[in-house]
């Protein structure tokens, strides 16, 4: 008899995904199959419709002011790219912020522009122990310079959640635009870009917000449209007489046809979690993260990496086992427990420095999605726990 298999690397893409968003993709793929923007025949206005829909469903989600500021991109670091180009003048050097804790798609965009000469950047260090960045030490990095702060809200390593508000804040404060990747928290636990003073909100569709993969948005609040540049130009479907990118939201940031049967299929992702409701599925991604900690802090050999309560977390799990390499760990795990789960630096070197894992391989994560059960949790423990005694056996 095979093995189940277990997914556990939600922090990669999220799976299962709610039966409502495969159903949706498979009627627009039989059904309408049209490109939004692009005739006035009734499949091509039901697309633009469904594609609309979205943002309003995202808006809701998120608390954003307007719906035609989420803007529709390949993924997140696609809409990262976009905010942090956008605001960058290559004529003109200035400065930027960002944190060890960030993932590749602030990191490497960011390095890039240093590297040709357009920035100067600071990398505010975090706590090695938490993950947690000290807001005070962002706001001594800020110079008159500074075009952008941008941090990742949750981390991919450790799970870590950043307080974004407190810096949000800060940036306000300074006149600075404030850059949040969302990719482990949209979907996880609540966001509210108002309340929390988010300027560009990047998130991908595929993650916690139960989508597809080749989705992702920006949000752009209401203004900011002015400072931000744009990157790419081309067809929009809309003031087609013009050889110039239009000036209004959406389509200033949407050149050629969208990846409509990916967004009707986040869309019922984004349904499914509103119905749902944020704060229980937040809740449900506590009670995990809650019953893993407590699980494997007595395996013998085992560390853990991030906050040891779940207020300062999303159930996002970097561990190392004596013994065993990170990839070794992996296979162990899914040749006798039909585990899945990734090992590695997953794209976030500055974050296993801070933890001390850069030089020893990196981690194997675990990482829990709305469909993870208590029961799979316990399932896991206790495969670790089986693993560790029989290293020890074998000695």
């Amino acid at each position: 008899m095979s093995l189940r298999r277990l997914y556990l690397d939600n922090a990669a893409t999220s799976y299962p995904k709610p039966r409502e968003v495969y159903e949706a993709m498979a009627r627009y793929a039989a059904d309408l199959g049209a490109s939004a923007g692009r005739g006035a025949y009734c499949e091509a206005v039901e697309t633009g419709s469904l594609i609309n829909e979205c943002r309003r469903r995202l808006n809701r989600l998120f608390h954003g002011e307007k719906p035609e500021h989420f803007v529709f991109g390949l993924n997140c670091s696609d809409a990262l790219n976009t905010a942090l180009h956008g605001l960058i003048d290559p004529r003109q050097k200035s400065h930027a912020i960002c944190t060890h804790i960030d993932h590749n798609s602030i990191l490497r965009p960011l390095r890039a522009m240093q590297e040709r000469g357009w920035i100067e950047l600071t990398r505010v260090p975090v706590d090695p122990s938490t993950g947690l960045v000290n807001p005070d030490d962002i706001r001594k990095a800020i110079r008159l310079d500074t075009k952008l702060i941008a941090i990742t809200h949750a981390s991919n390593v450790t799970g870590t959640v950043q307080p974004i508000r407190a810096i949000g804040q800060i940036a306000r404060e300074a006149g600075v635009p404030f850059i949040v990747d969302a990719a482990q928290s949209a979907g996880h636990l609540p966001i509210d870009v108002q309340a929390d003073l988010v300027d560009l909100l990047a998130a991908p569709g595929h993650k916690g917000l139960l989508g597809p993969l080749g989705t992702g948005f920006l949000y752009v609040r209401p203004g900011i449209e002015k400072i931000l540049t744009t990157s790419r130009e081309g067809g929009t479907g809309s003031v087609s007489e013009l050889d110039t990118q239009p000036g209004f939201m959406p389509d200033k940031y949407e050149p050629g046809s969208h990846n409509a049967i990916g967004i009707i299929g986040l869309s019922e992702g984004v349904r499914w979690i509103l119905e749902q409701g944020i704060d229980k599925l937040h809740a449900h991604d506590v009670e995990l993260s809650r019953a893993f900690i407590k699980g494997i802090e007595g395996i013998e050999g085992l560390t853990f990496y991030g906050p040891r309560t779940t207020g300062d977390r999303v159930g996002v799990f970097s561990v190392r086992l004596d013994g065993y390499e990170p990839q070794e760990l992996s296979a162990a795990l899914e040749a006798s427990f039909g585990m899945l789960t990734r090992s590695g630096i997953h794209c976030a070197p500055l974050a296993h420095q801070a933890i001390g894992t850069a030089s020893l391989g990196g981690t194997t994560r675990f990482s829990f999605g709305p469909f993870t059960t208590l029961q799979d949790v316990r399932f896991a423990i206790d495969a670790l726990t089986q693993v560790a005694s029989a290293r020890v056996a074998t000695g």
